[in-house]
């Protein structure tokens, strides 16, 4: 197994969008509503800091996007958002990807990476950073309607970045 970490290419978008739209679809994760076309992805994925994907033997597998978490007297602290393809959870993707942009964020200056919205029922998520050392620091109740229009908790979580160079 060849897992390769890199910034996306061009010709990775339809896999990316498969891989993005899979979690945006699923309605327990992530904020969006509507999923990503093949002409609103290159202009999302372009504005970002960094987009990097996983390719898994010549597959892509998973993605994350690295941005500012807000502006101005904020823009030091980095936010991600990553998915990995249902088929290749527990292989240890989601771990590389969050390891890969703790040193991405660092070697882009920012000092510190923030999850603004980890849904609590995102299990594998809130063990998988918590494992790797980032603190949750707030609970949001209801912050985040499911697909199924019920209200769950989001938790809030953050790491400094300042030490990132393979320290998780």
């Amino acid at each position: 197994m060849a897992l390769e970490i890199r910034p996306y290419r061009e010709e990775d978008l339809a896999g990316m969008i498969r891989v993005w739209n899979e979690v945006v679809e699923a309605g327990n994760a992530f904020p969006q509503i509507d999923p990503l076309t093949m002409e609103t992805a290159g202009a999302f994925f372009s504005s970002q800091t960094l987009t990097t994907v996983a390719d898994l033997d010549g597959r892509l597998f998973g993605l994350y996007i690295l941005h500012p978490n807000n502006v101005g007297r904020c823009a030091h602290v980095a936010n991600a958002s990553y998915a990995v393809a249902s088929s290749a959870r527990g292989l240890g993707l989601g771990r590389a990807l969050v390891e890969d942009s703790l040193e991405q964020a660092a070697r882009k200056g920012f000092r510190g990476l923030q999850f603004n919205a980890v849904v609590a029922s995102n299990e594998g998520a809130v063990h998988l950073y918590e494992d790797m050392g980032f603190t949750r620091v707030g609970t949001i109740p209801g912050g985040f309607v499911n697909f199924m229009g019920a209200y769950e908790d989001m938790y809030i979580y953050y790491k400094n970045t300042l030490n990132a160079q393979r320290s998780c």
